[in-house]
């Protein structure tokens, strides 16, 4: 093994020498010659046996060191991760044990039509849609809020269409067009540009008269399709109950079962409904609004601020703001609205990156706003700055890439560095299982999760440090590519199948590049042992990253118009 070394560090020694030479040889000057000449020279000096002791301690003195402290660093923070989320699963276990229902926590009476005052006891209602260019989904949006159950004359449904394609656009108006024919009051909006995108057309719908003499307001994406009885079981905890907010529904996907993809997309979203907006709504009565399927009470939107379009998660910054103002929120899992989910890899990871940079942009702009709020909780603050925005935002992506994807990796190269069993075995264990727990129909998954879920930790990462120090493209906005009825009633498709895009779409260049990493370090591992051996692991980490790095993953069908 040493000889293998020793000739490895020659070969590289002998390369650099070649290139040197032919430097010098092209060489005008009469000084760089000689330099050059000189260097050649001291480097045939050099055995190789001292280039590897040189390579030794190197590492032993100025490598292992630094990479030492960012393994601590990683430690501390993967125990502030598992903490975390032992705290969020314990509640949402809880809620779930003792049959807690929102009807027990908040006061909540159906709606009675009074004979004397007939629809006035209904409070009106806007319901807003945005979209853009959303040709295979409009018509499910808009037939399915238009379908709600709710008094015609106190409901106003609000279209807000910043899409660029004309055909579209005439497609978009000629639907509501066609529902208003049938007697619902149905407003078609559109802008001059897409300024603020989703935040600049909620914005500019709640601008027109009538929209200010709504009590509330819902939102809906393009792709969702609320039940009928959605307003009935929700706009009741906002009557009854002056200092809720927001009441968010939860998300079920139509598409789930489409690919591998979609089923561990619905896996982490199950996660995310289930145990994080359940535990913040029955602990702090604090959430993220999810941007959809929720209803919102107009004055509290009025008193946060509005609408902002200064980062890309609009949602959750009015969400922050509202709760500073005293409000609260409340979620209720039992209700779901059907929804899409990215049925490719790279409108999955542009979302990833959107709603990542944004929470992350968010909360460098919002901190100090928390820290000075008066009418907010110490406690409360503390879970907003450290429980929401730090750990789940900041420390969850850094930890998931650096610990699992550069570290571990590295410290077979580097066998000085000390890795703790319980930081690399125990830690993951206990966030597996905390996720399991939750997902019982579908242990069989776990493992390509898990995989997964370590390739979009490079994405993740990547965003956040976007969204962090605001570089380029950390206001980016590209709208996820719906399928709606392209959508087969019945698939049969193999859960890895390509995905039919473009040839410049086909390679992903940064995941093939860790591929080709992780597969030199579990290699190395495999050839020279050492303290640890992690090159199964490694290999399954490196196939993950050559599979996605190829597009191996997802499918669609889009309708095309041109």
């Amino acid at each position: 093994m040493e000889a293998w070394r020793v000739e490895t560090f020659l070969t590289l020694s002998l390369i650099l020498t070649s290139l040197l030479a032919s430097a010098s040889a092209s060489a005008s000057n009469g000084d760089l010659l000689s330099h050059l000449s000189t260097f050649h020279a001291m480097v045939h000096e050099i055995t190789p046996d001292q280039v590897y002791s040189m390579w030794l301690t190197v590492r032993a003195k100025a490598i292992a060191p630094v990479l030492q402290v960012v393994v601590w660093m990683c430690m501390v923070m993967s125990v502030m991760l598992v903490v975390e989320a032992t705290y969020m699963a314990l509640v949402s276990l809880g809620v779930k044990i003792i049959g807690w229902k929102p009807e027990k926590q908040y006061k909540w009476e159906a709606i009675g039509e009074d004979e004397e005052k007939g629809s006035s006891a209904y409070p009106t209602v806007l319901v807003q849609i945005p979209m853009y260019n959303e040709i295979e989904v409009y018509k499910l949006s808009i037939g399915a809020a238009c379908g709600l159950t709710w008094p015609s004359d106190r409901i106003i449904i609000q279209v807000l269409d910043d899409s660029t394609d004309p055909l579209i656009k005439d497609l978009v108006k000629v639907e509501c067009e066609t529902w208003a024919s049938k007697g619902v009051n149905i407003k078609y909006c559109e802008r001059i540009d897409r300024k603020g995108f989703k935040a600049g057309a909620l914005k500019k719908g709640m601008e027109f008269p009538y929209a200010q003499e709504c009590d509330y307001v819902v939102i809906f994406d393009a792709d969702f399709q609320p039940e009928p009885d959605y307003l009935n079981r929700t706009v009741p905890f906002l009557i009854h109950n002056p200092k809720i907010a927001l009441v968010q529904a939860r998300w079920d996907f139509v598409n789930y079962s489409m690919s591998l993809l979609t089923r561990i997309q619905k896996m982490s979203l199950d996660y995310h409904f289930k145990v994080e907006q359940e535990s913040g709504s029955a602990t702090f009565a604090f959430f993220s609004f999810n941007g959809t399927a929720g209803v919102w009470r107009v004055s509290a939107i009025n008193e946060a601020g509005g609408w902002k379009d200064r980062t890309t998660v609009e949602d959750m910054d009015l969400a922050v703001r509202a709760t500073l103002k005293g409000w609260k929120f409340l979620y209720i899992n039992e209700l779901r609205v059907k929804s899409e989910l990215p049925t490719t890899f790279k409108a999955y990871c542009r979302q990833q990156h959107r709603w990542v940079c944004g929470a992350a942009n968010l909360f460098k702009k919002m901190a100090w706003e928390i820290i000075i709020a008066t009418e907010v909780s110490l406690v409360k603050k503390f879970y907003m700055l450290y429980s929401f925005f730090l750990v789940r935002r900041v420390v969850a992506p850094v930890v998931s890439f650096v610990l699992y994807c550069l570290v571990l990796p590295l410290s077979v190269l580097v066998p000085e560095v000390y890795l703790p069993i319980w930081g690399v075995a125990y830690i993951p264990t206990t966030l597996l299982f905390i996720t399991a727990i939750r997902h019982p129909k579908s242990l069989h998954l776990m493992p390509f999760w898990i995989l997964f879920e370590n390739v979009m930790s490079l994405h993740r990462i990547k965003a956040a440090i976007v969204g962090l120090f605001e570089t380029a493209t950390f206001n980016e906005w590209i709208v996820t590519k719906k399928v709606g009825n392209n959508l087969k009633d019945t698939l049969d498709i193999p859960l890895l199948e390509k995905s039919k895009t473009k040839l410049r779409d086909k390679i992903n260049l940064s995941e093939l590049g860790f591929s080709a990493f992780l597969f030199f370090c579990a290699s190395y591992n495999l050839a020279f042992g050492g303290t640890n051996s992690y090159y199964i692991n490694l290999y399954m980490q490196a196939t993950a990253f050559l599979v996605l790095g190829f597009n191996y993953v997802g499918t669609c069908y889009c309708a095309s118009f041109h």
